[in-house]
């Protein structure tokens, strides 16, 4: 979004630090309302919401290959979907209101919704709360649609919701070096699990399994991201895994959690189906992006190309476990 802005403003101090305070220069926001729409868009990071799309179509695909009594229901998956994307997209909202009262978003960050006052502080807080709230509307539409429990879906569901809240918010789990945890487990096991749930109102703990090598490739988009602002947060006095083990150990993280899922593809296709040896399209595009990631110029779009990798990965493992004529450790009962 452009904003046309006064001539004589100068980078100061405010430029680095907390920009709580009202701009000194003068913000002519653009009356079109489809430019407004862009900007709320925007604000929910996209780019990033392949991260619980995935896992959501994933628990999905392994629900048609093993229905509940009711079969395999398209409405319910897109009310599962309708159900955890909002909540994601909150997520991100108030990742970015926290990141900016801090003082850790500057005019240097990726995120610079609030930094470039794009939105006000208002703006954002309105934003995450419609998302929870819609998110909460379709989640009593899927109970009244899906064949589990309520308690149970509840307790999934309420579980991640809150995670996502307090990985900034509240006690701030991001700032503790815990985010990490939260990501892997709410962008893993968590969301496959709902999405299974909800369809087939049972879970069979092997598909915790199946969750693995998603949770990996998605915990490297955080990892990258931690990695790359890990000056900045270091001097925002925040702790995050990157800043306890350095950029070397980093590097290595970020290799294991790229390279890994591909090492169990590999085994999957030997042992079950060679439909597993689907998502190794992509194994070239990750090696591209792990030589991005030792270098400091092309290190700001790692955690984007990662998130890129991420979608198309997941959905050839999605074909994979929809065509494989076996699938380990899933028996039907």
């Amino acid at each position: 979004m452009e904003t046309v802005k006064k001539s004589n403003d100068v980078a100061d101090g405010s430029a680095e630090g907390n920009l709580l305070q009202p701009p000194q220069e003068s913000m002519l926001h653009p009356r079109n309302p489809l430019m407004k729409v862009r900007t709320y868009v925007l604000a929910l990071r996209p780019w990033s919401l392949s991260g619980s799309l995935l896992p959501t179509m994933l628990g999905a695909a392994l629900a048609y290959r093993l229905p509940g009594d009711n079969g395999f229901s398209w409405v319910t998956l897109m009310l599962t979907l309708c159900t955890i994307i909002p909540v994601h997209g909150a997520g991100n909202v108030v990742n970015t209101y926290f990141d900016f009262v801090k003082g850790i978003d500057n005019r240097k960050s990726d995120d610079r919704t609030l930094v470039d006052h794009l939105l006000s502080i208002d703006e954002v807080v309105s934003l995450g709360a419609i998302l929870y709230m819609s998110g909460c509307v379709f989640f009593v539409l899927l109970v009244i649609v899906s064949p589990a429990q309520m308690e149970h879906l509840a307790l999934v569901y309420f579980g991640g919701l809150s995670s996502s809240f307090l990985y900034t918010g509240g006690i701030g789990l991001k700032y503790i070096a815990l985010g990490d945890i939260i990501y892997l487990v709410i962008f893993g096991p968590v969301s496959v699990v709902f999405a299974f749930l909800a369809q087939t109102g049972r879970v069979v703990w092997p598909i915790f399994c199946y969750a693995i090598p998603l949770a990996l490739n998605t915990e490297a988009i955080l990892h990258s991201n931690n990695t790359r602002d890990l000056e900045a947060d270091s001097k925002a006095e925040i702790v995050t895994l990157a800043i306890l083990i350095g950029k070397t150990a980093s590097h290595l993280l970020y290799a294991f959690l790229l390279f890994t899922p591909y090492i169990v593809f590999v085994v999957a296709s030997v042992r079950c189906s060679l439909w597993f040896l689907l998502p190794m399209l992509t194994l070239h595009q990750a090696f591209e992006i792990e030589r991005r990631f030792r270098r400091p110029e092309t290190m700001q779009y790692v955690p984007r190309q990662t998130a890129r990798l991420n979608f198309y990965f997941g959905m050839l493992y999605v074909i994979a476990c929809l065509f494989a004529s076996r699938l380990p450790f899933l028996i039907r009962e």
